[in-house]
């Protein structure tokens, strides 16, 4: 793509023949596009961790119920993970960076919203709009990347992508806490949602300058009875998850969740019989033929199931079994922050291309050694263990998570045609998040199993000790399942070179940059 591609037509008249100068500022454009939507995707990450470390302070101010508490935060999990697919469709057919640019803005509204909350119900409410709109914004990241970095690049890409989500993903207690303990203004819990407004300006102004617009080639309609399809068996499964625990396990919730493996195969089928028809279905069944891809999200979906345990369970092991305060249960995952986001810029940059797959199966590794690590720990020093004496578990645990985060967002991705990239990006997302939701799932089995309710004070803080090392057993379990599916992605990495020997999930990208084949791109 020469830089006379992306201006409007007036400007191209006006275009002088294209050299180093031009091509330093395109440069400099699309680095200033990642690092907007790299900003947006922290944003979002964020947002899905901080809430639970204000949790006590909601309940203290606003006298939310437990029913309501857990609604604050499953509520964005249900619309975000129901919305993505159909998010990563809406930016192929209308464009990524328009979509991008509506769900931030909407995302800062819904932010608002939950800051200036009156009541419970208020903030319900907008945390399922802020999960909505997340749906919108999301899936654009890592098309804007598919679409605007050539093969060669997005390696080092993905890299600075995963570093970003691993901190992301432990960075939002952290901060959580600072601001809860702070009381800013005398706000208590409620700047854990203003943070976002300025972030979320800043990033619709500076998105309209420097992101390039694209889309797919092709003109393509939304497929409405996928949509609902897919938001119906998500729902399915993913309510009764949810609110399982809390309402002692109904039979309709079982029925609910095996049924929706009828929806989901109902809309196998559909989807199939739309892309016969008329070649625009909402999920590219054919992205599944790729090797690569097929893998990759069935390690995006286990590795989704572990977190999901684990970082619920670390909090409340943190803040209810050891009775320790918000500021301090935050600063002590800092090593492990520190940890993924270090590993992650390694893996990709420096790792995976000398190694490949293997370096995913390290981690997983690392991560089972740090587990059990810290499984001993708790054991050997029970409510008196210190948060110095829980480093070591924690960084070995964040290396290994970096070394798989980075590296297996580009093995996903790197047989999808560019024109596809939203519809793998919201399959991605989604996966994750449902993964994510059966690991929610799955405490009140493996954590709140071990705990007796009833127990006095004294005993019950033991109990939740009990239970967090059953719990880091589990996850390690999980662990050693994503390590042998990690043997069916490919040993090698991609070719990063255009017209390379076309092993698996190179030929599509080398085919259209050696053709010339771009996306429409417009500003």
């Amino acid at each position: 793509m020469t830089s006379s591609d992306s201006l409007p037509s007036a400007a191209a008249a006006r275009a002088v023949p294209e050299g180093p100068a031009a091509q330093q500022g395109a440069d400099r454009r699309r680095w200033f596009a990642l690092a907007i939507v790299m900003t947006a995707a922290f944003m979002d990450l964020v947002d899905v961790t901080i809430v639970n470390i204000a949790i006590p302070s909601i309940t203290r101010d606003t006298g939310a119920s437990f029913s309501s508490i857990q609604w604050i935060t499953a509520g964005y999990a249900l619309a975000f993970a129901a919305g993505l697919i159909t998010g990563g469709r809406l930016g192929d057919i209308h464009g990524r960076k328009r979509l991008f640019l509506l769900g931030i803005a909407g995302f800062t509204i819904a932010s608002a919203l939950c800051g200036f909350a009156v009541n419970p119900e208020m903030l319900v409410a907008s945390r399922i709009l802020q999960g909505a709109t997340a749906a919108l914004m999301v899936p654009q990241v890592l098309s804007i990347v598919h679409a605007t970095f050539p093969a060669h690049e997005r390696g080092k890409v993905f890299g600075l992508f995963g570093a970003i989500v691993g901190l992301g993903a432990v960075s939002g207690p952290l901060l959580g806490a600072l601001l809860t303990e702070w009381n800013l203004f005398g706000l208590e819990w409620r700047p854990i949602f203003l943070i976002n407004l300025p972030v979320g300006i800043a990033g619709l102004v500076l998105g309209r300058k420097f992101i390039t617009e694209s889309k797919a080639p092709k003109a393509l309609r939304l497929d409405l009875a996928g949509v609902a399809l897919v938001t119906l068996g998500l729902l399915m499964l993913l309510y009764p998850l949810t609110r399982g625990r809390e309402l002692g396990w109904p039979v309709w919730g079982h029925v609910s969740m095996a049924a929706s493996l009828l929806v989901f195969a109902g809309l196998v089928g559909y989807e199939r019989q739309k892309a016969r028809k008329d070649g625009s279905p909402l999920i590219e069944l054919s992205l599944f033929r790729v090797k690569s891809f097929a893998a990759g999200i069935a390690v995006q979906l286990t590795f989704g199931v572990g977190l999901g345990i684990f970082f619920l369970v670390w909090t409340l092991y943190l803040q209810t079994g050891l009775g320790w305060s918000a500021l301090k249960a935050g600063t002590t995952g800092i090593p492990f922050s520190i940890a993924v986001s270090v590993a992650a810029g390694l893996s990709v940059q420096k790792l995976v291309p000398r190694f490949g797959r293997k370096v995913l199966q390290a981690g997983a590794l690392l991560m089972i050694v740090g587990l059990l690590l810290y499984a001993g720990e708790a054991e050997r020093y029970g409510r008196a263990i210190t948060s110095w004496q829980m480093v070591l578990p924690l960084v070995v645990m964040g290396v290994g998570m970096g070394l798989i985060v980075a590296p297996l967002t580009d093995a996903v991705l790197s047989g999808v045609p560019k024109e596809h990239s939203g519809s793998a990006s919201g399959l991605i997302n989604t996966v994750q998040q449902m993964g994510t939701a059966l690991g929610l799932g799955l405490v009140s089995v493996v954590f709140f199993g071990a705990i007796d309710d009833g127990a006095a004070p004294q005993v019950l803080g033991g109990q939740f000790v009990d239970a967090f090392q059953r719990s880091l057993w589990c996850v390690a379990g999980v662990l050693a399942v994503i390590f042998f599916v990690m043997f069916a992605l490919p040993a090698s990495p991609r070719p990063q070179q255009e017209g390379s020997d076309g092993t698996e999930g190179s030929g599509a990208v080398a085919e259209e940059d050696e053709t010339g084949k771009e996306p429409v791109l417009t500003h």
